[in-house]
């Protein structure tokens, strides 16, 4: 009696529901950028809004394209560019308005930058994967520029959550240098 053969699976089309919400996210960071600059509660309340919105896309793509096997090569390349455009250009506004050290902004999007410019230097010695420490990284920025972002009595939460969120993106970042050093310094097998 013949086993049936297991099924073969295809390489997901770059045309999905993943990937779709990667670009609403990247088509949804202008739109935060000019009301981040428009005055009035209203228009906050809407900054919010759309920035929340665009970081449940992020966590939606990214179950999406594990389950359903939608996973692409433009995918793993678009998703970290849309998380880094939307954090950068808050945090970008955060401080040109005057809302959040310079610093501070410099530091993460310095990390985020470095860490990604690593990762394509070292692709040839193999992948870095994302961290459990770089997916904490993650939520506690995205917690940390929504505190920031909304209007409201919990102002006092903005800045502890933000020092746990650079603390987190600093240390991750270094963590990311050694798995690099080790990768790129690991001795053939034989």
């Amino acid at each position: 009696m013949n086993s049936p053969e297991p099924p073969v699976l295809r390489a997901a089309s770059v045309y999905n529901v993943a990937n779709l919400l990667t670009l609403i996210r990247i088509a949804l960071v202008p739109l935060l950028v000019w009301l981040m600059f428009c005055h009035g509660l209203g228009w906050r309340i809407a900054a919010l809004a759309v920035f929340v919105i665009a970081s449940i896309t992020d966590r939606i793509d990214g179950q999406l394209a594990r389950k359903y096997h939608l996973i692409t090569d433009f995918g793993k390349i678009a998703d970290p560019i849309a998380d880094k455009a939307l954090t950068g250009s808050a945090l970008l506004c955060l401080s040109i308005l005057g809302e959040l050290w310079w610093w501070v902004t410099i530091a993460i999007l310095v990390r985020e930058i470095g860490v990604t410019l690593l990762r394509f230097v070292v692709i040839r010695y193999g992948v870095i994967p994302a961290s459990k420490g770089g997916k904490l990284k993650t939520l506690l920025q995205v917690a940390a520029i929504t505190f920031f972002i909304a209007p409201g009595p919990l102002d006092w939460f903005r800045w502890p959550l933000m020092a746990a969120a650079l603390v987190v993106t600093v240390v991750t970042g270094l963590d990311y240098c050694f798995q690099a050093h080790r990768l790129t310094h690991a001795r053939p097998r034989t």
